[in-house]
């Protein structure tokens, strides 16, 4: 999937986040975690440099869906510059030499050697669990629900958690037994949207 200009949300954070980083963006975000994302205040966000997005496990019924939240979350992710994303293929070459298969969570120890591998400060793992069309009743709409979780490579622990469901059937497309919503190209950039927000809070 080609990946489409960054929503006005995105724009926004990216342009907040230009000047002050990631490290002061995360501990803006101290105060006001929701209960669905996970932090650890211990951790120096402003040594996070370059990161690697790993592919995604895919919990669909559409073979594609992993790889394409994945790419969107990844150029979206880069378009905030407050991170250097590095490119799939990169990505792909090194988890090849561990030997770690198609949407495989790394161990702790695994992380911290594709971190030495691929010169990346964090590694991001992510699974997709609903893609494309829902039915509730006579009415249908697309959603996408994700979940992502941040890897420090110096330790191989995890510093940060967050998931995101967006789209569905509404209340109104219920009611009436009508289609609604929007394409899932836009419902995949709105999931992802949130999950940046969780992240850079």
């Amino acid at each position: 999937m080609t990946a489409s200009a960054p929503t006005p949300q995105t724009a926004r954070l990216a342009r907040r986040l230009a000047a002050p980083g990631l490290a002061v963006a995360l501990a803006l975000a101290a105060g006001c975690v929701k209960h669905r994302t996970y932090q650890n205040h211990d951790m120096d966000f402003g040594s996070i440099k370059t990161v690697a997005v790993m592919p995604f496990w895919n919990l669909t019924k559409d073979a594609q869906a992993a790889d394409r939240v994945r790419d969107v979350f990844s150029n979206m992710l880069l378009a905030t510059q407050a991170v250097y994303v590095l490119p799939a293929g990169e990505v792909a070459r090194g988890t090849g030499n561990l030997g770690l298969g198609q949407g495989t969570t790394p161990s702790t120890e695994e992380i911290v050697k594709l971190g030495g591998l691929l010169k990346v400060d964090a590694v991001i793992t992510g699974v997709v669990r609903e893609y494309g069309e829902v039915r509730s009743g006579g009415a249908t709409a697309n959603v996408v629900s994700v979940s992502a979780q941040m890897y420090e490579t110096g330790t191989g622990k995890v510093v940060w958690a967050g998931a995101s469901t967006r789209g569905g059937v509404g209340w109104g497309s219920r009611l009436l037994g009508t289609a609604g919503g929007d394409p899932v190209n836009d419902v995949t950039e709105q999931a992802v949207d949130d999950l940046l927000e969780q992240l850079f809070r």
